[in-house]
């Protein structure tokens, strides 16, 4: 089968890789029809998470049709196209059973933190991704979820990572009707949150990036406001000022490790690797947040540690919620917000590419080339 195939950083490409195999009962093999790439797909990509090794395969955002199932799967058959969610997760584990199917403790044996992840290194896992022909899905009776018969695919290809994670930073954000919402980045995540935050009645949604081909599209695809932060002295003065000086009621990091925007933050922890990448996002987030507010945290950070002033954590009081978003346990309302129009996913796509094309496609994603917002891969046997 073909399988993009990681070479270290800032190389991929496409190959001929073996079939993957059932290897436990409870397994299904699905076929896929549309894989994305992710913006955390790029922390990868760039080398900066510890432990991705050469040979793997990426991707965690997929759909597909099940081409084969282990003796133990019910609720799945061959034929089946389906939505798989990003998280590995068994379903029987205490954290499961509380609806925390990001925090598995049996599907992830490389940590004690985050549970498995397709295609997301070894300290996720280990597992193979979707960013090929063909995947293995390990707990085949959990996460995987048959599509809609009048779902556009592409909608339902985003159902597994950008909208559950852009609604989930919305909803740990607590927000409350009349607030100040924040959202930093403007990446597919970072708009999805956006739209999303409007479904808790917030008076005002602000999105701050530096790149202002994706800040006018944010603008359009959630109707926020859109501020350039390379055209402020200080963006937590700036965000300050823009609240009566009390600062937002909810901010959210949709950014990560890479953000842009501090020399310090970009030395320590994108140049030297001193820290867990450069969290001048989460430091904005922290210091733009009004005393009592919540910061929430999607953006990927990796271990060990990152520079952050949590002296104003305690002394302003401030709320964080952080998690991979809980796919599985959102999908219900998500499906019904896609089918009644309430949001519209594949709107978010601006690129089609055949898999055959990975590098290319890393590379525009990457470059931020050609108004590059999401970009989806299409395996040949999807094509014929």
């Amino acid at each position: 089968m073909l399988a993009m195939n990681y070479r270290g950083p800032y190389r991929v490409r496409a190959e001929q890789r073996p079939m993957p195999e059932i290897k436990h009962p409870e397994d299904a093999i699905v076929r896929v029809t549309r894989s994305c790439i992710c913006g955390s797909d790029l922390h990868l990509y760039h080398g900066m998470v510890p432990d991705t090794r050469v040979g793997m395969t990426f991707g965690h955002e997929f759909t597909g049709i099940v081409e084969e199932v282990g003796p133990l799967v019910q609720k799945l058959k061959v034929g089946d196209h389906v939505l798989v969610p990003f998280n590995i997760a068994c379903g029987k584990c205490n954290f499961c059973k509380q609806g925390l199917y990001g925090n598995c403790h049996e599907s992830n044996p490389m940590a004690t933190a985050v549970g498995g992840i397709f295609g997301y290194s070894h300290t996720a896992g280990g597992y193979d991704g979707g960013q090929a022909e063909y995947v293995r899905v390990p707990y085949a009776d959990v996460g995987p979820t048959v599509i809609p018969a009048d779902m556009d695919p592409d909608d339902a290809v985003m159902l597994t990572d950008v909208v559950p994670t852009g609604y989930q930073a919305a909803e740990m954000g607590g927000i409350k009707p009349g607030d100040t919402v924040v959202v930093f980045g403007a990446g597919p995540i970072g708009i999805m949150a956006a739209r999303c935050a409007w479904f808790f009645g917030p008076s005002r949604v602000i999105i701050i990036d530096h790149l202002d081909y994706r800040l006018e599209f944010a603008q359009n695809y959630a109707k926020c406001e859109a501020y350039n932060f390379k055209f402020m002295k200080d963006p937590v003065e700036f965000l300050k000022k823009a609240t009566d000086w009390y600062g937002a009621d909810v901010c959210i990091d949709c950014v990560g490790c890479e953000a842009e925007g501090n020399t310090l933050q970009t030395f320590s922890g994108r140049v030297t690797l001193m820290q867990a990448g450069a969290a001048t996002a989460l430091q904005w987030a922290i210091n733009s947040v009004k005393k009592g507010g919540i910061v929430s945290i999607v953006g990927v950070y990796g271990p060990p540690f990152n520079l952050l002033p949590i002296g104003n954590v305690v002394n302003k009081g401030i709320t964080i919620r952080a998690n991979q978003a809980s796919v599985k346990r959102l999908l219900p309302r998500l499906i019904d917000h896609v089918q009644s129009g309430r949001l519209n996913p594949k709107g978010l796509i601006t690129h089609r590419i055949p898999l055959e094309e990975i590098s290319d496609a890393y590379n525009i994603f990457s470059s931020k080339l050609d108004n590059c917002i999401k970009t989806v891969l299409i395996p040949p046997s999807a094509r014929s």
